[in-house]
Order: C-alpha cells, then structure tokens, then sequence
C-alpha cells in the first residue's frame, strides 16, 4: 500500500528494490516506518544503545523514496566499521554514508554487491556489532 501510494515516477523502483530486498532476505520483516523525516520501509530491526545510554529499536535495512532518488539503509557494522562505508567503493554509481546508499535509479546499483551487503548485515544483526 505505501508503494502505491507514492508519485507514478517512484513506484517502479521502489517496487524492484522491494521485490529484490524481499528475495534476498526474506525473513525479515518489513513495516512502514518514520525515518529521518519521511517514511520509510524498515526490514528487520535491532536493538541499540549509544554511548549516552539512549537505547531503542531500529529497522536494519530501510529504503525510501525521495525527490531526487533513492535511499538503501544499511544500519549495520561490524570490527572494521560501518558495512557502508567499506564497500562504498563496489556499490556503484551511488553517493553513500555510514549507513546510507543514494541512487538515482535502480540500474546504478551494483545489485550483487548491494545484496551481498544486504545479507552480511542481517548477519551482523545491527550496529551494536562495531561497539
């Protein structure tokens, strides 16, 4: 319903990332949720602590919609740092941060890359994992 909900031009990749994430990792589940400002579609979830004692719930792989692109969350690291910011080298023609992948469409994506990282992160079950 929320893929359907968005603008004629965001549903076609969105809805191939969402087909591609689901395949890849199908036992998590997925829900809507607010993220940073706008909805996002949260697949799983960890729980974390920061170092001020903050503690909550959070998706660990998340995929949005937004004006000029797209966004893959991978919330997730492991001994060597954020997942992201390792491989943003592989991902292909994407921006990245920590734990963000920015594309314009699906077809920039390095997709074997992308789902290996994908899958590595359900592994490492969040970013708790780098603390």
């Amino acid at each position: 319903q929320f893929i359907a909900s968005l603008p004629a031009d965001r549903r076609g990749t969105m809805t191939s990332m969402h087909k591609t994430i689901r395949k890849a990792v199908p036992k998590l589940t997925a829900e809507i949720m607010m993220g940073m400002g706008s909805p996002v579609i949260g697949y799983g979830k960890y729980h974390y602590k920061s170092a001020s004692g903050r503690e909550g719930d959070w998706f660990l792989i998340g995929l949005a919609a937004g004006k000029g692109g797209y966004s893959l969350h991978v919330c997730a690291a492991d001994k060597g740092g954020y997942l992201t910011e390792q491989n943003a080298a592989k991902l292909g023609k994407v921006k990245t941060g920590r734990s963000c992948i920015n594309f314009k469409q699906f077809e920039d994506l390095n997709l074997p890359v992308v789902l290996a990282l994908v899958k590595q992160a359900v592994k490492a079950g969040g970013l708790n994992a780098a603390t």
